[in-house]
This record gives structure tokens, C-alpha cells and sequence, in this order.
């Protein structure tokens, strides 16, 4: 189990860490372009994938090369989400997107729709709802009145997104160390010619920023890979703790730390989130 307590402990410090970057003064196009290298770095030394055989699956590379743009393009949204809406909001929104798969699931793989599983997906859209209504008046004129319920949104469909890419990477047989390693390698290559092209001055305080997120975010997949080996047989136990522990964890990070302020509405989304995720994986 300590496993799973790792990776959560690990996804949460992401969004922490995302949260302190504006008051450190980092760049995070250049934190996050770091982290890709140090994953990268990591993968290699920790999970052996085999580069060589990405030269003999050419039909992966379109679906890699999708993950090497979106893993950036959804951090920097994820980074926008929490600056604006909080750890604990965003957390809820990225652990929501497992809905997103889930449809694609019923839509495209043909999976059987059963009363349990419509009713926890309601739950989910419900629970959605919630989270994107911030306290206050919205003022659709204001930039920042859009700003939250847009980057919350593009949370929590990145993340579905990539996941689908994700699941499907995985049906064409690819080793999934090899295939996270091409995705790693593609999504530092493409933010490091953007920040080129920017013609970013870089700093030592952003590298080793990026260095830190970067072992965080390769052991939130790490822990998560090695929990679902330890429990093979049970993996509704390990979807339903990593998402749910993740979902408390924020929550309680974002509220006793950053003194984030929630609604009640807010607070009803979490719960229908957690009662959503609970209702999933029990039909799973």
C-alpha cells in the first residue's frame, strides 16, 4: 500500500509545486521542458524500455507524437488551473477526466453500459459541475471570469485525452516503458525548440525547479505503474485509491496550506466526486 500512498503524495507535490511557482518567480515553460528531460532520464535508468524497437512500430508514432504535444500543452493548463483555481479544484478536475476514456470506452470500444456505470458518470458530470462554479459573481466580460471554468475544463478533457492516447498505445502491443519514453523524449524536444524560438534566457533556479518537478511527476507514474504490479489482480483498488486519495489530499493540502477557500458548492462537487469514482470502479 505504501506504494499508492507514494504516487499520491507525488501527484499532489506536483500541484504544489505548480502553486508556489509564481510566488518563486519561476518560468514554467522552462520548468516544465526540464522536467520532460529528467522523466526522460529516469525512464531510461529505472524502467528499461527498449528505444531500438520504437524504430520497428512506425505506426505508434502518430499517437506518440500526439502525447510528445498534448503531455506539455495540458501542464501548462494544469499550471493556469491551479494558480487560478486552487490545488484542491484542479486536482478534482484532472481525476474527473477518467470520465472523459471512459465514454470514449461505450463510444468507440465497445464496452457494455450498465445502470451503475450511467449513474456514476452522471455523478462525475455532476461533480464537474460543481467544481467549475467558483464563489462570486462570473462575469463573462472579465478575462479571469473565463479563465477558471476554461482552464478547469482544459484539465480535465487533456487529461482524458491523453489517457484514451494512453489506452490506446497500449492496444497496439507496445512496451508501455518504451512508449512513455518516446512520449518523454517528443514532449522535451517540442518545448525546448518553443522556448529556442522564444529565445528564452535560461536560468539555474528554473532548472532546478524543473528538475524537482520532474522526479515528482516520473514518481507519480512510477509508484502508479509498480502499485498496479503489486496488485495485479486488483486494479479497481488501485484506480479508486489513487484518485480518491488524491482528490482528499489537495483538498486538505490546498485548504490547511494555501487557506484556499471553497464553497459549499465546491465542497458538494469533491464529495459527488469521490461517491462517483466509488460507484465506477465497483462495476468495473
Amino acid at each position: 500500500m505504501y506504494v499508492l500512498l507514494l504516487s499520491i503524495s507525488c501527484s499532489v507535490a506536483v500541484s504544489v509545486l505548480l502553486k508556489l511557482a509564481r510566488s518563486w518567480q519561476l518560468d514554467l515553460g522552462q520548468a516544465i521542458a526540464i522536467n520532460y528531460v529528467a522523466a526522460t532520464i529516469l525512464t531510461l535508468s529505472l524502467l528499461q524500455p527498449q528505444p531500438h524497437t520504437l524504430l520497428n512500430t512506425p505506426n505508434t508514432w502518430g499517437l506518440l507524437s500526439a502525447l510528445g504535444l498534448l503531455l506539455p500543452m495540458v501542464f501548462l493548463v494544469m499550471a493556469m488551473a491551479v494558480r487560478h483555481a486552487g490545488i484542491a479544484i484542479s486536482d478534482a478536475a484532472q481525476r474527473l477526466s477518467l470520465l472523459v476514456p471512459l465514454v470514449a470506452a461505450f463510444l468507440v470500444f465497445d464496452e457494455v453500459l450498465t445502470n451503475r456505470k450511467l449513474l456514476g458518470m452522471s455523478l462525475a458530470f455532476a461533480a464537474l459541475s460543481c467544481l467549475l462554479i467558483k464563489k462570486g459573481r462570473f462575469n463573462p466580460t472579465q478575462a479571469r471570469g473565463l479563465i477558471i471554468p476554461l482552464t478547469l475544463f482544459g484539465v480535465w478533457l487533456g487529461y482524458g485525452i491523453i489517457d484514451i492516447l494512453f489506452k490506446q498505445l497500449a492496444r497496439t502491443g507496445g512496451h508501455f516503458a518504451t512508449s512513455l519514453l518516446g512520449a518523454f523524449v517528443l514532449a522535451s524536444v517540442f518545448m525546448i525548440l518553443v522556448l529556442l524560438f522564444k529565445r528564452t534566457r535560461w536560468s539555474g533556479r528554473n532548472v532546478l525547479a524543473g528538475s524537482l518537478l520532474g522526479l515528482l511527476n516520473f514518481g507519480n507514474i512510477y509508484f502508479y505503474i509498480r502499485a498496479h504490479q503489486l496488485f495485479p489482480a486488483n486494479p479497481s483498488l488501485v484506480f479508486a485509491s489513487m484518485n480518491i486519495g488524491v482528490i482528499c489530499a489537495g483538498t486538505l493540502i490546498g485548504a490547511a496550506v494555501f487557506r484556499e477557500r471553497l464553497s459549499k458548492t465546491n465542497l458538494v462537487g469533491i464529495a459527488l466526486a469521490i461517491v462517483s469514482m466509488l460507484i465506477l470502479f465497483s462495476a468495473a
